[in-house]
C-alpha cells in the first residue's frame, strides 16, 4: 500500500504542472486582460486613459509580455518560494488572500460533506431494504425535487424562512456584532448557526443524487447469492446489511469522493453570492471577471490539487472497504 501511494503521489506532480499550464493558457483566451477591463471600468466614470498610460500599466504587471513567460514567473515563485503571485484585482498577494478565505470555505464544504454521507446513505439502505414503501417513494419524492430545485432558489426559500420565524435571514456567516469580534464561544456558536442553511443547501442536491445511486446499489447486492446464503447460515439480517451489502455498495460512492470535494468547492459559487458567504466562490468569480489570472489560477490549481488528492484518498478507502481491490493490488505489485 505504501509503495502504491508513494507511486501515486509521484504521478500526480506532472498531472498538476500540465493542468496548471492549461488552466493558466484558458484563462487568457478571452479577448482583452485586466488593463482592459479596468480602463472600461474607468471609462464608465468619466475618466479616460490613452494607450500610451495603457501600455505602461501593462508593462508594470507584466501583461505585456507572453503568456508563456507569465506562466513560467508564476509557477517558478509557487515551487521555489511559495508565492501565487500578486492580484490584480484586489491589489494583494494572491497568497494573502488564499489565506484570508480558504478556511471558511474548506469548513463550509467538509460540513457539507459530511451532511451529504451522514444523510444519503442511511436513507438509501433504508429505500432498498423497503422498496416501494412509503418512505421510499417519499425519499424517491425528495430526491427528485432537491435534484430538480436550482441551489439559489432553495437558498432564498430557506432564507424567507427563516427571516419569517426568527426575523434573521441568516446572510453571511457572522451576525453583525460578531463579524469583527475576536473568536469566544459566543462567535463560534453564531458561526454554525450561520453555517445551518448553506450547509443544507450545498449539500441536498448531492444527497438526492447519492440516495439514488445507494439505494439502487443496495438492490443489486441484496439479490447476490453470497447474500443468500449469509441468510440461509442463519446471520443476523442487521450484520447482513451492514457487513457484506452496505460495505460492497457505498463502493461506488466513495470512488466519487475525489469529485464531490470539487463539485462542493465549485458549485457553490451562486449559492455564496446568494447568502453573501465569505468563501472562495465570489472571489473565483470575480477574478474570472476580471481576468485576474494569478489570482483564478491559483484557486484554479488548488482545485486540482484537492481533486488529485480526494481520488487518492477514495482509493485507498476502497482498498480498505473491498477486500478483492486489496487482492488486484498485491497482484500487480502494489
Amino acid at each position: 500500500m505504501l509503495r502504491y501511494i508513494s507511486r501515486r503521489t509521484l504521478v500526480m506532480v506532472p498531472v498538476v504542472f500540465v493542468v496548471s499550464m492549461i488552466v493558466f493558457f484558458i484563462i487568457q483566451l478571452p479577448p482583452g486582460d485586466f488593463v482592459s477591463g479596468y480602463a472600461a471600468k474607468m471609462a464608465t466614470s468619466g475618466e479616460i486613459m490613452d494607450e500610451r498610460a495603457l501600455a505602461l500599466l501593462r508593462e508594470s504587471y507584466g501583461l505585456d509580455r507572453p503568456w508563456y513567460e507569465q506562466y513560467w514567473t508564476w509557477i517558478w515563485g509557487i515551487v521555489t518560494e511559495g508565492d501565487f503571485g500578486y492580484s490584480l484585482s484586489y491589489n494583494r498577494p494572491v497568497s494573502d488572500i488564499i489565506g484570508q478565505y480558504m478556511g471558511i470555505t474548506v469548513l463550509v464544504s467538509v460540513l457539507s460533506m459530511l451532511f451529504t454521507y451522514i444523510v444519503a446513505i442511511p436513507i438509501g439502505i433504508l429505500s432498498a431494504v423497503k422498496p416501494y414503501s412509503f418512505f421510499d417513494y417519499l425519499a424517491t419524492g425528495i430526491g427528485f425535487l432537491g435534484m430538480a430545485m436550482p441551489n439559489f432558489l432553495f437558498a432564498i426559500i430557506l432564507m424567507f424562512l427563516s427571516f419569517k420565524w426568527w426575523g434573521d435571514p441568516m446572510l453571511g456567516l457572522f451576525s453583525p456584532e460578531f463579524a469583527d469580534a475576536p473568536w469566544t464561544a459566543a462567535k463560534w456558536a453564531d458561526l454554525f448557526q450561520h453555517m445551518i442553511i448553506p450547509v443544507i443547501v450545498i449539500g441536498t442536491s448531492n444527497t438526492c443524487e447519492l440516495i439514488r445511486v445507494m439505494r439502487g446499489q443496495m438492490l443489486d447486492e441484496m439479490s447476490k447469492p453470497h447474500i443468500a446464503t449469509a441468510r440461509a447460515k442463519g446471520l443476523p439480517e442487521r450484520r447482513i446489511l451492514l457487513k457484506y451489502a452496505a460495505r460492497a455498495a457505498i463502493n461506488p460512492i466513495v470512488s466519487t469522493l475525489g469529485w464531490s470535494l470539487t463539485t462542493i468547492f465549485t458549485g457553490s459559487t451562486i449559492t455564496a453570492i446568494v447568502l453573501n458567504l465569505p468563501t472562495q466562490g465570489p472571489v473565483m468569480h470575480k477574478a474570472l471577471l476580471s481576468q485576474d489570472m494569478y489570482l483564478a489560477g491559483s484557486w484554479l490549481l488548488l482545485m486540482a490539487v484537492f481533486t488529485l488528492i480526494g481520488t487518492l484518498v477514495s482509493d485507498i478507502l476502497l482498498a480498505w472497504l473491498d477486500p478483492r481491490i486489496r487482492l488486484e493490488r498485491k497482484g500487480a505489485g502494489a
